[in-house]
Order: C-alpha cells, then sequence, then structure tokens
C-alpha cells in the first residue's frame, strides 16, 4: 500500500492557481484570487513569481491593495514593484498606512513621491516614525497604544474603551501613564473585566519596565521571550511613552534573523531578489566564490609543502580528507552554538572563556574517542600500524583546534562587528583544512620518514 500523499502546501496552491489564470489570459480570475489573500501572502506570491509574472500580475492589482502588500516585502522586489508604479498610485497606497509602515515603505521612494506622501499624511507620528532608527525599538514600535490614568476606575475605563473606534483586535493592556503620558505599569483587559468596578487602575496595574526607545532590537526580542509578554510600552529619555510594540512585531524580526542567518551561512543576502537576473546574481555569488577559492589555494599549499611524504606513503593521501572533514564538523557545531549564544545574549566576555574552556574539553575527548576508531580503521586498511597512530594523533589535534576556532573567531568577528554567520564559515573551514593537514602530514614526516 503507498504512504498517504502529504497535503500540498496552502502557498503552492496560491502560486500555481495565480500561474495558471497567468498562462491562460484569465486576468480577471488572476486578480480575484490575490485580492482573496492577506497581504502577507501576496507578497509571498509576488517573491515567488518570475519576474515577468510578477509585473503582469502587478499591473492588474487594485491601488488599495498596494499599500500593505509593499510593506510586507523588501530588498529588491519591493524596489522593482515601486519602479512598475506610477507616483499617483504610490502616494494612494503609502497613505494607508500606519506612521511606522509607511515610514518604512517611503524609504525606497523618489523625493518627489515621498514629499508627496509626506505632504498627504500631515502627521507628527510619521515625521516621529521617520527619525527612529529602523534597527531600535523606535523603528519596530507603533505609535498608537492606548493609555489610562492610575487614578481612574475600572467602570471608567469600560466607558472609555467603548468611545473608542478603532481598538487594535491584538490589544491585551493598557498603558498606565500620569500627567504628560509619564509611563507608570500596564493593566490587562482581562485584569479590568474581571474586577470590581469601583477598582482604580492604580490598584490594579503591574508595574513592569518599559522598553527604552533606543534599545536594539535583538534586545527586545529578548525581553519578550525571558518575560513571557503580549505587548509592552515604549518610552523616550523622559520615561514618556512614545509607543507600543507587541509579540507580532517581534515574531517578525526572529523570522527575519532566521533567514538572514540561513542565508548569510552560504553568502547571501535576504534584500536579493529570488529571480534576480542570472548574471547580477551571479556577480554576487562570484566574490563569495572566490573567498573559497582563495582559502582553498591554501590549503592546498599546505599540501604541496608535504609533496615528497605523500610521493613516499600514498595512503597519507587517502586519508588526510578523513582529518580536515572531522575537524570542519567539530568545528561548525561548536562555531553554530557560539552564534546562536551571542544571538540570544547567552555568551559574553564575562563567560567566554568558561565556555571555551568547556568546548576545548569536549573537542579533546571527541579528539581520543575518534583518533582510537579511525586508527584502528587505518592500521586495518593499510596494515600499518605506526600510520595509524599518526591518524589518530593528528585527530586530537585538530579537533581540539577546531573547538578553539569555533569559540575564538566568532566572538572576534562580532567584536569587530563582522557578522559571524557571514565570515565564520569560511574562516573555521581554512582553520581545520589547513591545521588537519600539517598536522597529519607533519606527524607523518617527523615519524615515519625521518
Amino acid at each position: 500500500m503507498p504512504p498517504p500523499r502529504r497535503p500540498q502546501d496552502h502557498s503552492d496552491l496560491n502560486l500555481q492557481q495565480i500561474i495558471n489564470d497567468l498562462d491562460n489570459g484569465a486576468l480577471y480570475d488572476a486578480r480575484g484570487h490575490l485580492h482573496s489573500l492577506y497581504p502577507t501572502e501576496i507578497a509571498l506570491v509576488l517573491r515567488s513569481l518570475p519576474m515577468d509574472y510578477r509585473y503582469q500580475l502587478w499591473s492588474i492589482m487594485a491601488p488599495e491593495a498596494m499599500g500593505e502588500t509593499l510593506a510586507a516585502l523588501h530588498g529588491e522586489v519591493r524596489i522593482g514593484l515601486i519602479e512598475h508604479t506610477s507616483g499617483a498610485d504610490l502616494v494612494a497606497a503609502a497613505s494607508q498606512l500606519e506612521p511606522r509602515d509607511m515610514a518604512n515603505l517611503v524609504a525606497d521612494f523618489s523625493a518627489e513621491v515621498r514629499d508627496k506622501v509626506l505632504r498627504k499624511a500631515g502627521d507628527s507620528r510619521l515625521e516621529a516614525a521617520l527619525s527612529y532608527e529602523g534597527n531600535t525599538a523606535g523603528g519596530l514600535m507603533s505609535s498608537y497604544f492606548m493609555p489610562v490614568r492610575g487614578d481612574v476606575t475600572v467602570d471608567e475605563t469600560l466607558a472609555y474603551l467603548r468611545e473608542q473606534k478603532n481598538v487594535p483586535a491584538n490589544l491585551d493592556s493598557l498603558v498606565v501613564v500620569a500627567r504628560n503620558n509619564r509611563y507608570l505599569g500596564k493593566v490587562s483587559v482581562a485584569t479590568i473585566l474581571t474586577s470590581d468596578s469601583s477598582a482604580t487602575i492604580s490598584k490594579l496595574m503591574t508595574r513592569v519596565e518599559a522598553i527604552p526607545i533606543n534599545m536594539p532590537i535583538a534586545e527586545v526580542a529578548t525581553i519578550f521571550e525571558h518575560r513571557n509578554i503580549l505587548s509592552a510600552a515604549v518610552v523616550d529619555e523622559q520615561e514618556v511613552v512614545v509607543g507600543r510594540i507587541t509579540i507580532e512585531d517581534v515574531l517578525e524580526v526572529v523570522r527575519e534573523e532566521v533567514g538572514h542567518a540561513m542565508l548569510s551561512s552560504a553568502g547571501l543576502d535576504e534584500e536579493h531578489d529570488l529571480f534576480a537576473p542570472v548574471l547580477v546574481s551571479a556577480k554576487r555569488r562570484a566574490v563569495w566564490l572566490g573567498v573559497n577559492l582563495f582559502t582553498a589555494f591554501l590549503a592546498s599549499w599546505v599540501i604541496g609543502l608535504f609533496e615528497a611524504t605523500i610521493d613516499q606513503i600514498v595512503a597519507l593521501a587517502v586519508l588526510m580528507p578523513v582529518v580536515a572533514s572531522m575537524g570542519g564538523i567539530a568545528g561548525s557545531q561548536t562555531l553554530t552554538l557560539v552564534i546562536r549564544g551571542l544571538a540570544l545574549h547567552q555568551i559574553s566576555s564575562s563567560n567566554a572563556m568558561s565556555f571555551l574552556f568547556k568546548e576545548m574539553s569536549i573537542g579533546a575527548v571527541n579528539g581520543v574517542v575518534w583518533s582510537i576508531v579511525v586508527a584502528m580503521i587505518a592500521a586495518a586498511w593499510f596494515s600499518n600500524g605506526p600510520l595509524g597512530m599518526m591518524l589518530g594523533g593528528a585527530m586530537i589535534i585538530n579537533l581540539s583546534c577546531a573547538a578553539i576556532a569555533g569559540v575564538l573567531i566568532p566572538l572576534f568577528l562580532h567584536k569587530k562587528g563582522i557578522d559571524p554567520a557571514l565570515a565564520g564559515g569560511v574562516l573555521l573551514t581554512t582553520v581545520t583544512d589547513v591545521i588537519g593537514f600539517m598536522s597529519f602530514l607533519g606527524l607523518a614526516t617527523i615519524f615515519l620518514l625521518v
């Protein structure tokens, strides 16, 4: 009996349906199907389409749906669509967004279109959003929040809520403020609904620390994780509430960080268009391939230093990849842990040495264990006990050095402001290859030939 088929992914069905509509010239059907999707789903479809399909679909899209879709896109895909959109449609699309998303979007507009958007918006909140750095809490927050005074009662607060016309769907708490919106704490909606109507908000509120407006977004994500909260107030230097961050905002940051780490490990960038022209994509990757080629020649140069040794003991050429491969894997495990620890703020200068000694110990233990295994295999394979011993010795050296490199390389890159996920793998591979070949061939030269 054949195994059950895995259900097709919903996004795949959307993409397939729209491509079929475009191929059949059913533009009205394609537009209807597109408008039945959420903005983030539309953005995914557009990112997944080759350029000719993408621009054809964008040309039949209603202007009122363009704003949130462009806000959900980024990088080259968004810029390409902006270039294929009239200035009037861009102004109309941007004007429907909240200040934070509008500020993020107009950064990619031409100066002329950006000025038109700003004149039409006429909102001080937009000017404030444009002044915040994108990688801080100010750039992440929404300027809309619901304040409540601490001296009002639950009954008065409920009346205040009923008067509001645009209550956010994800409202879990109200921000408690003093005069001039100075932050005091927050009170959950559930607490308001279940408390005595005469109780004052100051008696019900929770005094939790707000998020400074200049805090990096990585630290904001860590706070949400550690405190297990759904939203938090953002305050300026005078403790005045200026906005609110929700868990949805943080999840978007986490998603972008994961995608960045995955692409950075291959020398790529999430801003790049998946269907960019061949020559453009090839040029980008050529740089990274060139770096790898240099490191490969460095490893080859080390091997060339022992050419005479390899000529006399051909088995060395067969066994060399074993040492380098084991060192590379061991080092990559440590490198991954350190990069994750840095991202989650679990590794810092205060505990880096302790972690280094721990990884060195793990490398030494694994080096001894696996050196015995590979030594026995090599000795039996080539009927050469000393050769197996040299292979085992090289294994211990390389796994120990791989552990050290796996810790020190990302820490050094992080300190210098270089993304460890981008450059760490190449440097680690170079270290493990060079040390692996050097130790194995060097030991063989000293103890087998001298």
